[in-house]
């Protein structure tokens, strides 16, 4: 749980998945045989299996979304621009870290108009990022530009928190429950076959990591690591987002109506008869949404097949996701399991 929480409240925004890098490098710097980063920044460690072995990559994302400084007025307040997939709404009042790169950190709230002064017309609707801006503090541009600098990238302030049933909630769950999974399969994992444990970076803004990272490992076998919708509150119908927290991870057979992965016959089977033989829990899912790591994994080459796995997860992509450190431990088992077995 300690891990989980140090993962979570790290900072790591598209680009600076630094700190993240760190905690992995500790947690396997006695597990791996070679742990090196690459000149994208990704982190790449390496257990050594034998010659003619299976060669698998276990991808997760260490990127989080976030913003980053655009401009700053005259009057020291800051506009800013989205890193990665994030609602409108959920910005309205959020504190912010803004990593600075002149100085300390400094903390900001995300305002706009007020309501006291918001016409009628303007009420109903949802504020866009556009018109709203961060309060660092600051008397004037000139103050602002000694404590931050345009391109200066920020977090949002979160806390941790477990919750029962043996529940947790915090920032980044999208992915740093993946790069738990990653760092937690490569300590317990047994095999003949050499596994690439890959912290991969730029996820959330194109999948860049993934790409360089493949290409440079070219596996036999691929498997991504991140989470998926869990449909398990109000506002989702069932059709919308079947897959539900307490029932294991979620098999991808495709995402992004098979615009992202088509996940090869073999690798499917082979991860559904791993969780029905072992009865380790696990879900299957077909999704209209998003992609992960694995699509840009299977397109690398000549093609690398590729799956993947996903842990069940509320209000992805804010601060306060919520997931099952039960589901998080199947897909841990699932995937070790599974390389066990090759």
């Amino acid at each position: 749980m300690e891990l989980m929480r140090e993962l979570s409240l790290a900072p790591g925004v598209s680009g600076s998945e630094e700190e993240i890098a760190k905690i992995i490098t500790r947690e396997l710097k006695d597990v791996a045989d070679t742990i090196e980063t690459d000149s994208m920044g990704n982190l790449i460690a390496t257990k050594k299996g034998e010659k003619k072995a299976p060669k698998v990559m276990l991808a997760a994302h260490m990127d989080e979304i976030g913003l980053m400084v655009r401009y700053i007025d005259d009057n020291g307040f800051i506009k800013f621009s989205n890193i990665g997939g994030i609602n409108d709404q959920m910005l309205m009042n959020q504190t912010v870290t803004v990593h600075s790169s002149v100085g300390e950190d400094v903390i900001g709230v995300i305002g706009s108009k007020p309501p006291h002064v918001t016409k009628p017309e303007e009420k109903n609707k949802v504020v866009k990022a556009d018109d709203m801006f961060i309060d660092i503090g600051a008397k004037d541009k000139e103050d602002a530009e000694k404590m931050v600098r345009i391109g200066d990238k920020m977090t949002f302030n979160a806390l941790f928190a477990e919750y029962p049933n043996n529940l947790i909630m915090g920032k980044a769950l999208d992915n740093r429950v993946g790069c738990y999974v990653m760092t937690e399969v490569l300590k317990r994992v047994k095999t003949r076959a050499t596994v690439y444990g890959v912290g991969t970076v730029q996820e959330e803004v194109g999948l860049k990591g993934a790409k360089t990272s493949a290409f440079k490992l070219n596996p036999d076998l691929a498997i991504a690591l991140d989470v998926t919708l869990s449909g398990d509150h109000p506002g989702i119908k069932p059709e919308e987002a079947p897959v539900v927290m307490g029932k294991g991870p979620a098999v991808i057979l495709a995402d992004a109506s098979g615009r992202g992965i088509l996940t090869q016959q073999s690798v499917k089977d082979m991860l559904i008869k791993v969780g029905d033989e072992n009865d380790i829990d696990y879900q299957l899912e077909v999704s209209d949404g998003g992609t992960t790591d694995g699509t840009a994994i299977h397109l690398t080459r000549e093609g690398i097949p590729t799956g993947v796995l996903s842990v069940p997860t509320r209000y992805i992509h804010t601060p306060v996701s919520v997931c099952s450190m039960d589901d998080i431990e199947s897909t841990i088992q699932l995937i070790t399991e599974a390389i066990n077995n090759l």
